[in-house]
């Protein structure tokens, strides 16, 4: 068996083997680290800060009943949900970011998070209940979003800035009218609605994690298992079509898995800015492109999120910032970064 090239591993699993780069899997091992880390200080922050030993004692079950309620019952279950929240959204956005060919692009751009907002306060209003709440009404409104956006602006294989700007302009609409819906209701019905739209992890359960960890588990492996095909999608669709990519079915596919794990990102905990701009960027920054840089956007988008929301339960001291506010502040110099190397050719 001939040795592969370097800087290549190959990583076997029974009759299974894959081979990966090294890069890629020092930095996605080196991502895990960090954010077991993350969830670590996360779980040890808030009002009462707990020590690494009484974190151990609660993962013994030799912590007080108080220690372990605080932990397991409210802290953890935000910070799972959050995490898989951020994943689903740098996974969207690296594949967004990719179809587009355009940096710049995100499910908050093109209006796949507005739209999801809007479903979900359409839902609430309706009176829909569930066990889980109407969490599954963020990919439906995504999914819309999405189909006004096409219609608007063309077919998927126009130049990605075409695409950015109108939905730029849907996304304006769509939240307008769920401001318009807003505006509309009750008083105490309004503040409620108002929080979520904000984007926020506050009283998020197991139950909350339980759909983001079921879309993450059903559309990663194809996302992983498309990634040579989305290498291609880099080129010109005349290009790639020279090289026997199914351009217009792969499209669709990358479309359609970003589309619904950024509406159950929203449908779940609001609308998250700047995690699926960012995330992306800084994942392709660190292994490159192909199914590495698909892992470790997932991983910084977890990793953001994770640190947000943190950052958001001890700024203030017993006050709370929601995770969404401690994002869009993040955002809005971040964004202008890319803007900034996008004008100076540095970006796609």
């Amino acid at each position: 068996m001939m040795a592969p090239e370097p800087g290549l591993v190959v990583l076997r699993g029974g009759a299974l083997s894959v081979l990966v780069a090294k890069r890629s899997l020092y930095t996605i091992l080196a991502l895990l680290l960090a954010l077991a880390l993350a969830v670590a200080v996360a779980l040890s922050a808030g009002p009462a800060w707990l020590s690494p030993s009484q974190l151990l004692d609660v993962i013994k079950g030799d912590a007080p009943g108080g220690t372990r309620l605080m932990v397991l019952e409210f802290r953890l279950p935000r910070i799972l949900t959050g995490v898989l929240a951020g994943a689903s959204l740098g996974l969207a956005g690296s594949l967004i970011q990719t179809l587009t060919r355009n940096r710049l692009a995100s499910p908050d751009m093109l209006g796949v998070a507005d739209g999801a907002m809007l479903g979900v306060f359409m839902a609430l209003i309706a009176g829909t209940t569930g066990m889980l709440g109407p969490w599954w009404v963020g990919p439906l409104g995504a999914l819309g979003a999405v189909a006004l956006l096409l219609l608007a602006s063309g077919p998927l294989d126009s130049r990605g800035h075409r695409l950015l700007v109108v939905g730029i302009a849907i996304a304006s609409l769509l939240r307008a009218a769920a401001e318009l819906v807003l505006s509309q209701q009750e008083l105490m019905h309004a503040s409620a609605l108002y929080a979520w739209s904000i984007g926020s992890l506050s009283g998020r359960t197991y139950g909350s994690a339980l759909p983001l960890a079921g879309a993450l588990l059903l559309l990663l492996p194809p996302a992983l298992l498309a990634s040579r095909r989305l290498a291609l999608l880099r080129f010109d669709p005349d290009i790639a079509t020279g090289l026997g990519l199914p351009v217009r079915a792969t499209q669709w596919q990358v479309l359609l898995c970003a589309v619904l794990l950024a509406g159950m990102a929203v449908g779940v905990c609001g609308p998250i800015a700047f995690v699926a701009l960012a995330a992306p960027f800084i994942g392709e920054r660190l292994v490159g492109y192909g199914r590495g840089a698909l892992l470790a956007s997932a991983l910084s988008g977890a990793l953001l999120v994770a640190a947000a929301d943190t950052l958001g339960r001890v700024v203030l001291g017993d006050a709370e910032l929601p995770v969404g506010v401690i994002c869009n502040l993040l955002g809005g110099p971040f964004l202008l970064y890319l803007l900034l190397h996008e004008r100076n050719g540095e970006t796609q």
